[in-house]
């Protein structure tokens, strides 16, 4: 499976934007576990949310609750993440990652065997 993320830019501190992910290959995008994770330079990726195939979420930092919003759209093969009231610790690469149906998804980076490249947010104060 192929992941290619977009929607990234730079934005000033309380404004929204909202990222996508859109899977290609052999693959079902239904029976994809999705997630977002993001990572800064010299630190370790940190997860963000995820949503199963049966579209139940979570999120995994108590920083983005409230704020990110993953929602998926399976006849687009195409995963989202709305970001409002950005503050600038949110500036990082974002990734997409997925995993199988038949393998639970988690807050872990290590549980993801396919990733995107990745798209860069920043946010200004």
């Amino acid at each position: 499976v192929q992941l290619v993320e977009s929607g990234g830019g730079l934005v000033q501190s309380g404004g929204s934007l909202r990222l996508s992910c859109t899977a290609s290959g052999d693959v079902t995008f239904g029976h994809l576990h999705m997630a977002w994770f993001r990572q800064t330079p010299g630190k370790e990726r940190e997860a963000v949310t995820y949503i199963t195939t049966r579209g139940a979420k979570t999120i995994c930092a108590a920083s983005m609750r409230g704020r990110f919003t993953i929602s998926r759209d399976n006849a687009q093969n195409t995963l989202y993440l709305q970001m409002d009231n950005l503050k600038p610790e949110d500036t990082a690469t974002y990734y997409c990652a997925t995993t199988s149906r038949y393998r639970p998804p988690t807050c872990s980076s290590g549980d993801y065997p396919y990733w995107g490249q990745g798209t860069q947010v920043t946010v200004s104060s």
